[in-house]
């Protein structure tokens, strides 16, 4: 594709004139940094899917309007390419295997005060939930693992009764970023930043520490203690119970993604998470 016909690119210069593609910092394929004449540096990100445009240019033009210090700003979005134009958001990606061990606490504990201040903005949002959809789309997962042959019978009884409570369970609601982990968080100096809306809808508040729970501190309770400060408060024993059941859903998703797509990775994941579950 030609610099011409790539519509990161066009959208880029049509909204604030001649731009410059930079080499950015191992971004993915999807992102393309660029500049403008006088300097200033933008993002510009092209979905493959309408579904995920969709929800993350509803959660910067709804939900996030009164955060605007922690997230970037939509300068602009095309729906024909399904691309946003967003500003530059300096700072390391808490991920990072440069980050010292103190600066990996301290971003775990500025994630845990921004995602409360995002699960409290939009108060009309926090309302009680059935657990019925997760219950289904847990029962979901496990039939494609089923039919890939890679749960045992026992394990997939083991699920299905995680479903049911599922299904029986209330819990409370809210905006959630629902991929929420350091990968999508950016520290600088004394700034903190979110970025990565495209899962962004309303959910089950507790499903946005499920990630962390089960992918991150796992022997390290030394992050999740900064992070629940952070945040403010703890979970109650009805939430840490939550989280757990969560985990299933984790474990069965990791377990069917990694076999489609060949990631031994995430296939050991989910089957380390799944031996663990109770």
């Amino acid at each position: 594709m030609t610099a011409v016909e790539d519509p990161r690119l066009r959208l880029a210069a049509d909204v604030v004139g001649e731009v410059q593609a930079i080499n950015g910092p191992d971004l993915p394929r999807r992102l393309l940094l660029v500049a403008d004449s006088s300097g200033r540096r933008y993002v510009v990100k092209q979905h493959r899917s309408a579904h995920r445009f969709t929800q993350e240019v509803r959660a910067y033009t709804t939900y996030l309007t009164s955060l605007r210090d922690l997230t970037a700003e939509l300068v602009a979005h095309d729906p024909s390419s399904r691309t946003l134009l967003l500003s530059y958001l300096p700072g390391d990606d808490c991920d990072s295997p440069t980050l010292t061990s103190a600066e990996r606490s301290l971003s775990h504990h500025r994630a845990g005060a921004a995602l409360r201040r995002f699960h409290d903005a939009v108060p009309q949002e926090q309302a009680e939930l059935a657990g019925s959809y997760l219950a289904d789309r847990m029962r979901q997962w496990t039939r494609r693992a089923d039919q890939a042959g890679i749960i045992s019978l026992d394990e997939r009884r083991h699920l299905h009764a995680f479903a049911l409570r599922l299904s029986s369970t209330a819990m409370q609601g809210s905006i959630c970023h629902l991929d929420y982990q350091p990968r999508n968080w950016r520290l600088h100096r004394d700034e903190f930043f979110i970025v990565d809306f495209e899962h962004c809808r309303p959910d089950a508040r507790v499903r946005d520490f499920a990630r962390l729970e089960h992918r991150r501190w796992t022997g390290q309770p030394h992050l999740r203690d900064a992070f629940f400060a952070g945040y403010g408060r703890l979970l109650s024993d009805a939430e840490q119970q939550l989280l757990r059941l969560f985990g299933a859903i984790e474990a069965v998703t990791a377990l069917v993604r990694g076999h489609e797509t060949g990631d031994a990775e995430l296939s050991a994941h989910g089957r380390a998470l799944l031996t663990r579950l109770p």
